[in-house]
């Protein structure tokens, strides 16, 4: 396996972020001791990329957004970069792609319910992105018009977040970063709330953090240390994201 420079490389970049949900089973194949082991040497191959194909939701974004800004590499770090994080290329959108997307690689209709369906379509014209965030909120986990914590608590964990390191302590963190909050019939994040991350497993992680980095955050797990920019990306398309999610509930 060839070392690659982990700041640069789309697979490396997608490895830290596709890991632990793999690893919990919740997308992907079953390779999660292959795909951590990449993420700790940073190095990629053929084998790698073949397992990172298998995420049925990840990789059909990943195509979209490489089609829609004439980019080959699937896996270029700019189009990594732009689904879990956010940056220009999500700007070039079409949104009768967006809408065959939804029903051929997705097979969303085919999914949801038929309202829930067209709650989805509705919000085409208001705006559509190839972002992870968009998907766990608008997509992924319905929650309907009332706060569900379980299905609130799954949404939070689900979303890409970002935080700031205040402490390090044995395999985990200690950040502030907002959570998902369900008030007064919207989606919302709060300020910033004392969190605990794991950044290890057997004494190895993606991260080597330092107090008052940022990090970017997957299911409790620390991805990646990000940039102001790149964190100021997350956060504005997280909110894009949140506020077309809200925009069916005050429709209805």
């Amino acid at each position: 396996m060839k070392p690659v420079n982990k700041q640069f490389d789309g697979l490396a970049l997608c490895t830290r972020y596709a890991f632990m949900p793999n690893k919990l089973q919740y997308c992907g194949g079953t390779k999660d001791n292959q795909l951590f082991e990449y993420g700790i040497r940073g190095g990629s191959d053929p084998f790698l990329q073949s397992i990172l194909a298998e995420f049925e939701t990840m990789y059909p974004y990943l195509k979209l957004i490489a089609e829609n800004n004439k980019i080959q590499n699937i896996f270029d770090y700019r189009v990594v970069e732009a689904y879990w994080l956010g940056n220009e290329l999500l700007q070039n959108s079409n949104m009768n792609k967006f809408y065959w997307h939804l029903i051929d690689n997705l097979k969303l209709k085919k999914k949801v319910k038929l309202n829930e369906f067209c709650q989805i379509i509705d919000k085409l014209p208001r705006g559509m992105l190839s972002h992870h965030n968009f998907h766990v909120a608008n997509i992924w986990i319905k929650t309907g018009h009332q706060a569900i914590t379980q299905a609130l608590t799954t949404m939070d964990k689900c979303r890409i977040s970002w935080g700031k390191v205040t402490a390090v302590k044995n395999f985990q963190l200690q950040v502030l970063s907002p959570v998902l909050a369900y008030q007064n019939n919207r989606l919302v994040l709060t300020e910033p709330h004392r969190i605990v991350v794991n950044y290890k497993f057997n004494d190895k992680g993606f991260v080597v953090p330092q107090i008052n980095d940022w990090i970017s955050i997957h299911w409790d797990w620390a991805c990646d240390i990000i940039t102001e920019k790149q964190k100021n990306a997350l956060a504005f398309y997280t909110q894009k994201s949140l506020n077309l999610a809200n925009s069916s509930v005050n429709k209805n």
